[in-house]
C-alpha cells in the first residue's frame, strides 16, 4: 500500500537482485535496474521511499555515476520512480508501473505471491482473445481456416505428449489472433502471455487428461470459427481460457 504522499520520503535500502548477482549483465545499467526493480515490485522498497544518491549506488554496484544516471532514467521510463528536484528518485506505487514493459511484467509475475497478476493477465486474455476469436469467425480467409484446422489436428496428435502440446497450443491461439486482423490486440496478448509462460505457476504441469480436455475446448472454438459464428466463437474462447486456468491454477503461496 502506498504511503501518504504528504509524508517525508525515507531513503530506500537497495540490495543486489539474486539474478543480477549470479551473472553481471552486458549493460551495467541493467544490473542497477534489475536490483531496484526487484526491490520495488517485491515490496522490499516501499512507495515514496527515496533511492540512495548516485554516489552511494555507484559505490554499491561498482559502476560509474553515468551508469547509475542511465539506470534511473530507465526506471523512470518504466514508471517505477520519479526524479524530484532537491529530493532525488522517489519510488512510485504500482498504479504507475508500466506492466507492458517486459522487465516490469517479469518481476511482477516472479513476485506474484497471491496470483493477482496472473489472474489479471488471464482476464486480459479473455477480454481480448474472445473478441479476436469472434473477429476470426468473420474475417478469416479460407487459407486462415485451413491453417487453424491443421494446427488443431497437430494438437490432437500431441495430446499424448503434454510438453509438446503446450507449445502447439500457443501456435493455435496465435493463428486465430492473426486471422482476426487486429494486430495491436494480438501484440498485447502475445506480450503478456509470453512473459507469463516463463512462470511454472502459470504454465503448470498438465497431464494427458488435462490436455485432452483442453483440446475438446479447442474443438468447439474451431467449429464456431469454421461455422462463421462470431458470438459462438467468442463465447467458446472465453469458456476455454477460464476453464484452462482454473484447471492449472496453483494455490497462493502462504
Amino acid at each position: 500500500m502506498a504511503s501518504d504522499p504528504g509524508e517525508a520520503p525515507g531513503q530506500a535500502t537497495v540490495r543486489l537482485a539474486p539474478a543480477a548477482a549470479a551473472q553481471r549483465p552486458a549493460r551495467l545499467a541493467d544490473l542497477v535496474v534489475e536490483s531496484i526493480l526487484d526491490g520495488v515490485v517485491s515490496g522490499a522498497i516501499q512507495p515514496n521511499a527515496v533511492l540512495p544518491p548516485e554516489s552511494a549506488l555507484s559505490e554499491q554496484f561498482q559502476v560509474s555515476r553515468i551508469t547509475v544516471r542511465e539506470a534511473v532514467k530507465l526506471l523512470e521510463a518504466k514508471g517505477l520512480v520519479e526524479v524530484r528536484r532537491g529530493i532525488g528518485a522517489v519510488v512510485k506505487d504500482d498504479s504507475n508501473w508500466n506492466l507492458l514493459d517486459s522487465a516490469v511484467l517479469a518481476a511482477a509475475v516472479r513476485n506474484d505471491a497471491n496470483l493477482g497478476i496472473l489472474d489479471e493477465l488471464v482476464g486480459v486474455r479473455v477480454a481480448l482473445e474472445s473478441n479476436l476469436a469472434g473477429l476470426a469467425a468473420t474475417q478469416a480467409t479460407d487459407e486462415d481456416r485451413a491453417a487453424i484446422e491443421a494446427i488443431f489436428h497437430r494438437l490432437e496428435a500431441d495430446t499424448a505428449r503434454p510438453e509438446v502440446f503446450i507449445e502447439t497450443d500457443v501456435e493455435f491461439h496465435d493463428r486465430i489472433m492473426a486471422a482476426s486482423g487486429n494486430r495491436l490486440a494480438r501484440s498485447i496478448v502475445s506480450t503478456v502471455h509470453s512473459q507469463a509462460r516463463t512462470s511454472m505457476r502459470y504454465q503448470g504441469h498438465p497431464s494427458v487428461d488435462d490436455v485432452r480436455t483442453t483440446n475438446g475446448e479447442h474443438r468447439i472454438v474451431l467449429e464456431r470459427i469454421l461455422d462463421r459464428d462470431p458470438a459462438g466463437a467468442a463465447e467458446a474462447m472465453t469458456n476455454h481460457i477460464n476453464a484452462a486456468w482454473q484447471r492449472r491454477r496453483p494455490l497462493p503461496r502462504t
